[in-house]
């Protein structure tokens, strides 16, 4: 698509515009000196790279950097009369390796200790949820603009807010997915709101996969009798498909069922969520009931499983 040709997109270019004046503002960048130190912001960030890489090649710092190797170097001339960078001895004389000397040093490390101080500060005022999210949000920021790679999902337990998360996103889903409506939606909100009014810790759970304080995917364990678990509401989000989400949900499931004294696992799921079904199986799953209903708007196929432990 060429620039300009959808005005989708017109409305949020003043919108990252003006992010970029008051994050620029917030941070202090446009002042002369970064972090009331004795250095420019762009000094520090060759500091930076020079840490970073050392030792290091001004060419790379340059690339990196996206500067005028001219530019660059008369940054660098400063740096050394400052007695904060020194050169090494490299294989090419015109490529002497740059690295900091002890002042330098000292002066990145109090530079660095500042920085983290004062952003610590910033977010502090947003609350542990406020500085989650800003994270999440950050780090989704990150891989739409520069690719940055995402960090390791893990599964964790579930947490205040968990359950309108799961109830939202699901209902989306399942709705852009399948067509199923305010059916569907309510079946899932009184499952959570359930499980919250009536948890048993010893006897059931909700596991979250979370990257980054994103959630990628959910699973419940709930007790149906003193034999019997139920899994329900499993789910993986759409970007986080073919990672092993829903494999390691459904383990975990199983795990957790044989610790607290279950001898069998049950589950009621749909024909047409084949990706669902397939884990199943593949966990030993085996299908012993079938029926159609319409509850959730048109006719479906729906499926009991059991798992025997």
């Amino acid at each position: 698509m060429e620039l300009g040709s959808s005005h989708s997109i017109d409305p949020i270019v003043p919108r990252v515009r003006a992010f970029n004046r008051d994050f620029s503002q917030l941070m202090g960048l446009l002042e002369p000196r970064y972090m009331g130190s004795d250095l420019s912001v762009v000094e520090a960030r060759v500091l930076y790279e020079i840490v970073q890489r050392e030792p290091a090649l001004a060419r790379d710092i340059a690339a990196a950097l996206r500067l005028d190797p001219g530019y660059l170097s008369r940054l660098v001339a400063r740096l050394l009369r400052r007695g904060f960078v020194e050169r090494g001895r490299g294989k090419d004389a015109r490529e002497r390796p740059l690295s900091l000397t002890p002042e330098g040093r000292s002066a990145y490390a109090e530079l660095d200790r500042t920085t983290a101080e004062q952003t610590a500060r910033m977010i502090a005022p947003l609350g542990e949820d406020g500085a989650r999210r800003l994270g999440t949000l950050l780090g989704e920021a990150s891989a739409l603009l520069f690719g940055a790679a995402p960090g390791e999902w893990s599964l964790r337990t579930f947490r205040p807010g968990d359950m309108g998360l799961i109830t939202a996103r699901q209902s989306i889903l399942y709705h852009e997915g399948y067509g199923w409506g305010r059916g569907m939606e309510a079946l899932i909100g009184e499952i959570t709101a359930a499980f919250l009014r009536d948890f048993k810790p010893e006897r059931e759970q909700c596991w979250i996969a979370d990257r980054d304080g994103r959630m990628l995917g959910s699973v419940f364990l709930v007790e149906d009798d003193a034999e019997i678990a139920r899994l329900r509401l499993l789910y993986v989000e759409p970007e986080a498909r073919g990672m092993g989400v829903g494999q390691a949900l459904v383990k975990q499931c199983t795990a957790f069922a044989r610790e607290a004294g279950y001898r069998r696992i049950v589950l009621w799921t749909h024909a047409v969520l084949e990706s669902a079904r397939r884990i199943y199986a593949a966990e030993g799953y085996r299908i012993v009931e079938t029926h159609t209903h319409d509850d959730f708007g048109k006719p479906e196929l729906s499926e009991s499983w059991l798992l025997e432990l």
